[in-house]
């Protein structure tokens, strides 16, 4: 399993004059869509050729690629041809160059409003209702972050859902029967499975706040606060709302309890996030933060690890919210000038809502199969772990990061103000996340082309 969205990544250089600059939109051949009617066909009149753009690699993509044989096996007419490796930078240039592939695809939907909003990834909308395809097919997250603007340039095609991880073993030395609910059962805990060595630096720690580490970014941790980024006009209100402060104090203080300094030495001894020295897999960190995919990696490197999964803890003041989870996932969608829309779509339609590719996907890449009704389905194989995944997916109170204009800048920006206040670089917190407001809403201005 690939990481979805590198918590360090630089921003994407992809706003609105990066894509624009396009050749402009219409059918290059017989093959394009000229009517949602001729989209929505089932089978292409002649023999096609789809090149498909992908981010996986190695094995994960020859599960991909052993997917997409089927729909050939399904439809002799078409040949997939599978390219992957690809990242947003490369789909970006090839759309800029008019030699874009049939579909593309990405584990970053943080982008999703630079594709929507420029019409570099095509409306699906009238594709969606020729088809019969209603939006209820999705749970509210992954139909938020593949829309924007009213078009819905994305489909889900699984997606990545996070949720708490720990150690049994550990626990048990602890003390510790059950996973916490709350942010406060969270903090004891961590705090009774720190061991420190005889000159006070850290041993083994209960989980780790720092943003940076592993998966830790603010979007994932504020859902277990129920934090907003944007009032009903768009307009950043990260200084409005009580949740943003009560984080970015609660990550703070257990920093504080380590040690700053003894946290960054202490993280600088632990292993790659994607290496069988994992620091979770290896008992270093008792607790920890991450996606479904931890579970086939634990199982291929420690399958004996004593582990057990559940719904992150969330803030004393709203224990409704426990169940849920972050939610972020891949999307895949279709260029604009195309040269087989209509067959493109065709195989669109068929990764993201047939249940049985799905679960071929799911079962093969471990992760969680994106509509509602196929994550109860039969084929999918029993795991206890992953299927705590499986019910903070289809909760209805699980979120996911914000989609707007100028892509996954905005996030970074968030998660520079954090790294900046962990670091204790804020003095006042109000004031900084007052002026983080104003910059965030200054580069949405800016990506919009506003004056």
């Amino acid at each position: 399993m690939m990481r979805r969205v590198a918590t360090a990544a630089a921003a994407l250089g992809c706003t609105a004059a990066v894509i624009v600059g396009c050749g402009g939109g219409g059918s290059k051949d017989s093959g394009n869509a000229s009517s949602t009617g001729k989209a929505a066909q089932a089978t292409p009149d002649k023999p096609v050729t789809l090149d498909v753009w992908v981010g996986w690699s190695a094995r994960e993509l020859k599960v991909f690629k052993s997917v997409a044989a089927e729909y050939t096996k399904l439809h002799p007419k078409v040949t997939v041809n599978v390219t992957g490796g690809i990242n947003d930078n490369k789909i970006v240039a090839a759309i800029r160059a008019g030699n874009a592939p049939d579909v593309v695809s990405s584990f970053n939907s943080y982008n999703v409003g630079v594709y929507c909003g420029t019409g570099g990834w095509i409306d699906l909308n009238p594709l969606l209702k020729a088809s019969g395809i209603g939006t209820d097919a999705f749970p509210a997250a992954t139909n938020y972050y593949t829309q924007y603007d009213g078009k819905k340039c994305a489909l889900p095609l699984l997606a990545d859902t996070y949720g708490l991880y720990y150690n049994k073993t550990l626990f048990k030395k602890a003390g510790i029967t059950d996973p916490p609910k709350t942010l406060s059962e969270l903090t004891e805990d961590a705090k009774k499975l720190t061991i420190r060595n005889s000159d006070g630096t850290l041993k083994q720690i209960g989980i780790d706040p720092f943003i940076g580490f592993y998966e830790n970014v603010p979007e994932r941790w504020i859902q277990a606060y129920g934090g907003k980024y944007v009032d009903g006009q768009g307009h950043a209100i990260l200084s409005k709302q009580q949740a943003w402060t009560k984080w970015l104090q609660w990550q703070k203080s257990l920093i504080d309890f380590y040690g700053y300094k003894n946290l960054v030495r202490f993280q600088s001894g632990l292993g790659d996030e994607f290496s069988a020295s994992n620091a979770f897999e290896v008992g270093k960190v008792a607790m920890n933060l991450d996606g479904e995919w931890r579970v086939a990696f634990i199982q291929d490197e420690h399958p004996d690890l004593d582990y057990g999964t559940a719904p992150m803890a969330v803030d004393d003041a709203t224990p409704d919210l426990y169940g849920s989870g972050y939610i972020n996932g891949t999307i895949i969608g279709i260029p604009r000038n195309g040269k087989n829309t209509a067959a493109a779509w065709q195989l669109v339609k068929w990764l993201t809502t047939d249940t049985h590719a799905l679960a071929m996907l799911s079962n093969g890449l471990r992760n969680v199969p994106s509509t509602t009704e196929s994550t109860t389905s039969s084929e999918l194989t029993p795991d206890e772990h992953f299927a705590t995944f499986l019910k903070i997916f289809s909760n209805p109170k699980s979120g996911t990061s914000p989609i707007m204009a100028s892509g996954v800048a905005y996030t970074n920006l968030v998660q520079a103000f954090a790294t900046k206040w962990q670091g204790g670089g804020v003095g006042d917190l109000q004031g900084g996340l007052t002026a983080l407001d104003k910059q965030l809403d200054a580069q949405v201005a800016q990506a919009k082309g506003a004056p």
